[in-house]
């Protein structure tokens, strides 16, 4: 079978979102082939280069989303009409509300978004890049119309000039795939399967595969890629105005993914019902946990208890959706009930945001924490440490998780909460937050609390701390459900089923008799010998049918 894996700022950059799981999954499904799509982040994330690629990987294509390679040409004036005539539909779309009596009903609403987005596409293809076009007078002035056009809302018409430059950018960006040349039969319509994991942007080509080629589209969202525009579109990130229309964008282009995918497999109930509220089919859903690699956590699970009876553990990314200042204030009650216990903060952070919060707890524990000169602690040895992996206290990540008592999750924003499952492979008892999926990944085998309640954070502690044989009980639990729900080869399976599953009710091509044929190239064209293969798609020409022969990535736009 012929994957066509879309990715935005993920797989195969090495510092790619969720390169992990693309990785594991690819390589674990090494009887199929993958042609990956990558829409890039940033120039930082280009220069760092890719992953090492298995030899199922038979090309990556790639396209980036923050500069701009093609302006395409430009438009003549019969062009700019349609242009005009496409683009408005699209926006008059977005913040259209349905409604009853003669206002339109959400279902109309959805297919004028749809039609007008692939109306756009197929301008793209006939014309070429739309790249200049969406960013010209003629774009700016279709949003304006649309901003002022009787019935749209307040905010829209409140817009200014500065903002709809704003949003006519950012929604270029977004578009941006509907200008690619990835749609051939050289490209995603040679494809068995498009799999988009992420929705949004990265589902975009999947979308158009569907639409030129009849290519089935699968979805995959471990975080909720429409969650994480409406936390981006904050009130100190953008105009009130900007923040309307795009979170009206992303929730229209959220839908048409999700009404148009076969199958979405989010990865957690918390990331299901997002999906439900935006219109997804409950019959097209199957949650898929992340598969996660317990074999470098087998040690820690599997053997003696090294931990310190009174340390607690944070393992993440330091940021301030982690809200470590109510760990440190609750750590500070602990200490009150338990003054040899002691806190270690495992992580670094991923930005400058993530810098300066850094600072800001370090300063906190400072104040909270003053150096001990008598008592449990010796003089300057404070009872709360900031550490990375690889450093002497925490050599691997394994070893930070040994060395605590119990693992602490004080997030007020999760979705798969990774820290917690890896706590739960090491046997640790766990206290969390009641965030995101926590309660669906831990099953009863750790303590939840409230989130931004220190004083409850602190009593689970405590009460976790004093009871060693209930914190080895929850422990043994916690690997146990781990074990069993959370690992690579669950996920793998998971993923095969369902690629099989799509393909044989959504063959992409039928032979002269009518009858579907279910995959791309013939598996009879890898066996030795000289065997015959029944009438298919003719493989193109970078497909290599001698499978021991290395293939490589073909020159050309948008490849690498």
């Amino acid at each position: 079978m012929r994957i066509g894996l879309l990715t935005e700022g993920g797989y195969p950059y090495v510092s790619g979102d969720a390169g992990i799981w693309c990785d594991r999954l690819v390589r674990g499904l090494g009887q199929h082939e993958f042609d990956v799509y990558a829409l890039s982040r940033d120039h930082d994330q280009e220069r760092a280069g890719w992953v090492t690629l298995p030899p199922q990987v038979h090309r990556v294509r790639t396209a980036p989303l923050w500069t701009t390679e093609d302006e395409g040409p430009t438009l003549g004036r019969r062009a700019r009409r349609r242009l005009a005539e496409f683009y408005g539909d699209l926006l008059a779309a977005i913040w259209a509300e349905p409604g009853a009596g003669s206002a339109p009903a959400a279902e109309e609403l959805a297919d004028r978004f749809g039609n007008a987005l692939y109306s756009l596409a197929e301008l793209a293809r006939e014309e070429g890049p739309l790249t200049g076009a969406l960013r010209s007078e003629t774009a700016v002035r279709a949003l304006e119309r649309a901003c002022r056009a009787p019935g749209a809302p307040r905010t829209a018409r409140e817009a200014r000039v500065p903002d709809l430059l704003t949003v006519t950018d950012h929604l270029e960006r977004a578009l941006r795939p509907l200008s690619l040349d990835w749609y051939g039969e050289d490209a995603l319509a040679a494809a068995d399967l498009c799999h988009a994991t992420s929705g949004g942007t990265a589902a975009l080509p999947g979308l158009l595969a569907r639409h030129f080629s009849g290519v089935p589209l699968l979805v995959t969202e471990y975080g909720v890629q429409l969650r994480s525009r409406y936390l981006a579109l904050g009130p100190d990130a953008a105009a009130p105005a900007v923040r309307a229309l795009l979170a009206a964008f992303h929730g229209r282009l959220a839908a048409e993914v999700y009404r148009r995918a076969e199958i979405l497999t989010p990865g957690n109930a918390h990331a299901r019902r997002w999906q439900e509220r935006c219109g997804a089919d409950r019959a097209r859903i199957r949650t898929v946990h992340p598969g996660m690699d317990a074999a470098r956590f087998a040690e820690v699970g599997e053997g003696p208890d090294r931990s310190d009876p009174g340390t607690l553990v944070w393992v993440g990314r330091i940021e301030p959706a982690k809200d470590l200042i109510s760990l440190l204030h609750a750590f500070a009650e602990i200490r009150r009930e338990e003054p040899a216990a002691r806190l270690r903060i495992v992580g670094v952070p991923v930005d400058a945001e993530g810098e300066a919060y850094l600072g800001h707890c370090r300063a906190l524990a400072a104040q909270l924490f003053p150096d001990e000169a008598e008592g449990v602690h010796e003089v300057g040895d404070n009872p709360v440490s900031f550490e990375e992996i690889g450093g002497p206290e925490a050599p691997s990540l394994a070893e930070a998780y040994a060395s605590g008592a119990v693992v602490v999750l004080s997030s007020v924003v999760e979705g798969f909460p990774v820290s917690l499952a890896e706590a739960m492979f090491c046997g640790r008892a766990t206290v969390s937050t009641d965030v995101g999926a926590v309660v669906e990944v831990i099953g009863g085998t750790g303590l939840v609390v409230p989130p931004r309640n220190p004083r409850a954070l602190a009593e689970a502690c405590v009460t976790l701390l004093r009871d060693p044989e209930r914190r080895a009980r929850l422990g043994a639990a916690a690997r146990a459900r781990a074990v069993e729900l959370l690992g690579v080869e669950q996920n793998i399976t998971a993923f095969h089923g369902i690629y099989l599953e799509i393909v044989s009710h959504c063959p992409v091509s039928r032979d002269d008799t009518g009858e579907p044929l279910p995959f791309a190239t013939p598996a009879e064209i890898h066996a030795p010998g000289r065997l015959t293969a029944p009438t298919a798609r003719p493989a193109p020409a970078w497909a290599d049918p001698d499978p021991s022969r290395p293939v490589a990535a073909t020159a050309g736009k948008g490849t690498r």
